[in-house]
């Protein structure tokens, strides 16, 4: 039995309604007019709401599972909904065949989204954009940030890994119109730090080496961004090696693995002018 519907919002009749609503967001965006100047686009876009209200309503849904295009007689829903006189209306046309109301509400003809996304009755566009710099340690660990939109104060959740030029969404804070509300989009800008640098998942930090230390051997203290570590140095360490502590750079927000830290040494010498003249003399004949 040929269900034409599902074609028409892109996806196989055992689709669950996330990936219904999905799709339908999807194409919604792409033939939106007010995106999609395409002659073609309003039509489109008119059929894929029509289509949505019968899959996203649970009754509609089994009813049209039961009968498929038959309801159509027998046509496809693109040729039938073609196949309607340019005044007719084919979501309220629909309405008739199902019974009831869209599930948002209501698309009221072709301008609106109903419930989706971002926009509103008339294809009002109801998410709002704003931009935000976070601190680079809260950007590597995540944390909590206070946002200020639409004349309130709230924290919102970075993870951590994230990078500049990623936008974050957070539902229900955007515009609100005809008893939808949109939501907020929120695009990421990393601050520079004095002490690191990241590199892909990796994480460069240049740490103080004492002479002595460099020479000999030892444990040195060094900070990083998730607590304090003893870095054990080797005698004759040179300037500028690097020390990697695996595991313990960026998190990968897709695979969850982790990148490394390297610690680059910079040995510190001693202010000649303080040492000791007997043991500066001995360094002078020596070295």
């Amino acid at each position: 039995m040929s269900k034409s519907l599902y074609e028409t919002l892109g996806v196989s009749e055992n689709a669950s309604a996330e990936e219904i609503k999905k799709s339908y967001r999807k194409l919604a965006r792409k033939y939106h007019p007010d995106i999609n100047k395409d002659p073609e686009a309003q039509n489109k876009f008119k059929e894929i709401n029509a289509a949505y209200e019968v899959l996203s309503d649970s009754e509609k849904k089994a009813q049209y599972d039961q009968y498929g295009d038959q309801m159509f007689g027998g046509q496809n829903f693109h040729d039938f909904a073609r196949g309607q006189s340019a005044n007719i209306d084919i979501e309220e046309l629909l309405r008739g065949m199902f019974g009831g109301r869209t599930a948002g509400g209501g698309f009221g003809g072709f301008g609106g989204f109903g419930s989706f996304g971002g926009f509103g009755a008339g294809g009002i566009d109801l998410d709002v954009q704003t931009k935000i710099t976070v601190p680079f340690i809260t950007s590597i660990l995540g944390g909590k940030y206070t946002v200020s939109s639409g004349g309130q104060n709230f924290d919102v959740k970075i993870p951590g890994g994230i990078k500049s030029g990623e936008t974050l969404r957070v539902k229900g804070k955007g515009k609100r119109s005809s008893g939808q509300v949109g939501d907020l989009l929120i695009k990421i800008d990393v601050a520079q730090s004095n002490e690191y640098e990241r590199k892909g998942d990796d994480l460069y930090k240049t740490f103080d080496l004492p002479l002595k230390a460099a020479l000999f051997g030892g444990s040195i203290d060094v900070v990083t961004p998730e607590k304090t570590v003893s870095l054990k140095v080797p005698q004759n360490t040179k300037n500028g090696q690097k020390f990697r502590l695996k595991g313990k750079g960026v998190v990968d927000r897709k695979t969850a693995l982790r990148g490394d830290l390297y610690l680059i040494s910079n040995i510190i010498l001693p202010d000649v002018n303080s040492l000791d003249p007997e043991f500066k003399k001995i360094l002078q004949e020596k070295l």
